[in-house]
């Protein structure tokens, strides 16, 4: 299963990123929707330091790492990009890759809406909110963000290692 991907542009606020967020519709089937069963998948393919909960209802980034989210339960409606950026539907079973300075905001959710993250070889993640002062530091911490060794999803088969390698090429 090939992702969807969107590249968002610097707003001023929210620096976003030249690669591309990856969403994965549809990954986990109904009987491995499970915020457990997922936290061990992505610690499988060395996305760690995982929490569980939801998305925040502001805009916010992360200068330090990438992160994955995995929907275990529910469905919302998730920004990414900052203000101008994509509104996109997610559910239980969907992933979402998130570039180190790309936004995301939860617009709105269903009562039961949860997730969990993770991020590459359990990196420490900050919390950026596009306000005055952030940046230069951000756009610094950003482009000193390593490669991932291996997508959340499919570890080093597919995913994020051939888009966001192309992307780079580029």
């Amino acid at each position: 299963m090939k992702p969807h991907t969107f590249t968002f542009n610097d707003d001023g606020k929210i620096p976003n990123s030249q690669l591309p967020l990856l969403y994965y519709k549809g990954v986990f089937a109904e009987d491995f929707i499970d915020a457990d069963a997922i936290i061990a998948h992505f610690r499988d393919f060395g996305w760690k330091n995982a929490w569980k909960n939801g998305v925040y209802d502001y805009h916010h980034y992360h200068s330090i790492t990438h992160e994955v989210i995995g929907i275990y339960q529910g469905n919302a409606i998730l920004q990414f990009g900052g203000e101008h950026g994509e509104q996109l539907p997610v559910e239980a079973g969907d992933v979402v890759v998130i570039p180190a300075g790309v936004g995301r905001k939860r617009i709105s959710q269903s009562d039961d809406f949860a997730v969990v993250g993770a991020y590459p070889d359990g990196c420490d993640y900050d919390i950026m909110r596009g306000e005055p002062g952030e940046r230069p530091k951000a756009d610094e911490n950003i482009a000193n963000v390593p490669m991932p060794e291996s997508d959340p999803v499919y570890g080093k088969a597919h995913g994020l290692l051939e888009v966001w390698s192309l992307e780079l090429a580029n």
